[in-house]
């Protein structure tokens, strides 16, 4: 499972980098191309520099790297970072549905439950 193989330093800092609704749009905009920094606080009703800070936590999270083509510092999405994320989720989900299929064997065995038919 990836989720045991990570620290949970890294866990952390993707889950904190998705928490974020400014930083889930600057990933949904910079999935679709990379995009400078000025660009991108274009969108949103906040500084420059709050913006360069929501982009800085995305990096660290190796959600989005940073390009720098002269004077602009382009964000571009990291499909491994990404696709990290997203395996991360996955796994969470199987759990999830592992403890809901225990719990619905629990109740079908349960004294004198029985099963519903439909109507």
């Amino acid at each position: 499972m990836v989720v045991d193989q990570l620290s949970e330093d890294v866990v952390d800092r993707l889950f904190q980098a998705l928490s974020d609704a400014t930083r889930r749009d600057i990933v949904r905009r910079v999935s679709a191309g990379p995009m400078s920094v000025s660009g991108l606080a274009t969108f949103y009703a906040m500084s420059f520099a709050a913006v360069q800070k929501h982009v800085a936590v995305l990096e660290r999270a190796t959600l989005v790297t940073k390009e720098k083509r002269g004077r602009e510092q382009l964000v571009q999405a990291n499909p491994d970072g990404l696709a990290l994320a997203r395996r991360l989720l996955d796994e969470y989900e199987e759990i999830w549905r592992q403890r809901a299929a225990r719990i619905t064997d629990l109740l079908g065995q349960a004294p004198g439950a029985q099963a519903k038919e439909p109507s």
